[in-house]
């Protein structure tokens, strides 16, 4: 999968002199690697629905439609707008538009016709104030029924209260009841055996519903549901597309809760010593502004020095202990895994693109604001 020196490990740079740090890499050969095992996992390219909240990129976008996969998942409009630009044919916009992004969301249909896009409610007022915008603009709308499967984040119980909103939407001008959205991002146990226990008791009652939408003579046409810790599991029913977005890159989070999901690290951050304040410390420049730290310590992991051990972590520093401190020397590199893949990308403008050992090219993540066009 590489032409990587043989003595040299798979994230070794030779180029480095041309990086300046902190920096994000990514390395296509592994992402692509990801996407075949993505695409395995499922059987099918068309089962997949994949979140692009992780990378944002429209290059890795293109590299899923090449395999194949054409339906994608968004969180916000400029990661739809992104995903239409890069060649998707659906469009899924998993979080509830309100305010202004009622309007931004219309106008990416009327950009892009050929594309179907779709969104999510769980509730009937915003189901009216979206179909009052889009009956102004002349246009309709797929809608997807958000389901509280368990995260208690947004969603309506998939009872008879979620039933009643389908039944309302069916009557609605400029919206389409499309189908449903179940994402059981509170099932994250290791152990795989309880993991599916976990995620069958999860999305029990979301097969209850459908069946009941079915008897009414009003299906649900599309079934989004899991993320990636499940989607394996969700791959099994016929009628779920599966939404995973992590493991297109991965991070040590994952790597380390669910080692039956075999994924490769796709992407780093890369590191410089700059200090050496005291006997046995190393101070690098990966501070919070390069690396999410919404999650306590240790917020990465370094391949090339895993046994670190974090001693403080403020904007722009992160202080280490080290047995092997005196080893290291000032502008030295450090490779680490982010803990937390997905609001890592966030923090940066772009990435730094590796391709056999060497940094070839940089590519904008053009998804990370929250404007494209629209």
């Amino acid at each position: 999968m590489s032409d990587q020196p043989p003595n040299l490990d798979w994230f070794s740079i030779q180029n480095l002199d041309e990086i300046e740090s902190p920096a994000l890499l990514i390395y296509p050969d592994r992402v692509q690697e990801n996407i075949r095992r993505m695409i395995s996992l499922t059987g099918d390219p068309a089962k997949l629905c994949p979140h692009v909240k992780t990378h944002k990129l429209s290059q890795i976008t293109a590299m899923q439609i090449s395999a194949g996969i054409v339906k994608f998942k968004a969180a916000t409009i400029a990661e739809a707008e992104m995903c239409a630009r890069a060649g998707a044919h659906e469009v899924l916009l998993a979080y509830p538009p309100v305010g202004p992004n009622i309007g931004r969301l219309l106008e990416l249909l009327r950009a892009f016709p050929k594309i179907v896009f779709a969104c999510l409610v769980d509730n009937l007022g915003s189901a009216q104030a979206l179909s009052r915008s889009a009956v102004a603009r002349g246009l309709q709308i797929n809608v997807l029924v958000d389901l509280d499967c368990g995260q208690h984040r947004t969603g309506v119980t998939p009872d008879g209260e979620a039933l009643e909103l389908c039944q309302a939407l069916g009557r609605l001008p400029g919206v389409s009841f499309a189908g449903l959205h179940a994402y059981d991002g509170h099932v994250h146990i290791s152990d795989p055996a309880q993991r599916q226990d976990e995620c069958e008791a999860a999305f029990a009652p979301v097969a209850k519903l459908c069946h009941q939408l079915a008897a009414l003579g009003l299906p649900a046409k599309i079934v989004v549901a899991g993320g990636t810790p499940t989607f394996p599991f969700h791959a099994r029913r016929p009628e779920v597309i599966c939404s995973p977005g992590t493991c297109v890159l991965w991070d040590f989070g994952y790597s380390s809760r669910f080692p039956d999901l075999d994924f490769l690290h796709a992407a780093l951050v890369l590191a410089r010593v700059i200090s050496k304040p005291g006997k046995g410390r190393l101070c690098v420049d990966l501070g919070h502004k390069a690396i999410a730290a919404e999650n306590p310590p240790p917020r990465v992991h370094f391949l090339n020095l895993p046994a670190a051990r974090f001693v403080a972590h403020s904007e722009e520093h992160l202080v280490l202990e080290t047995d092997a401190a005196e080893n290291w020397k000032l502008g030295d590199c450090l490779y680490g895994v982010p803990w937390h893949i997905c609001p890592t990308v966030a923090l940066h403008g772009e990435v730094v693109v590796i391709q056999q050992g060497h940094a070839v090219t940089r590519w904008p993540i053009q998804a990370r604001g929250r404007h494209l066009e629209f």
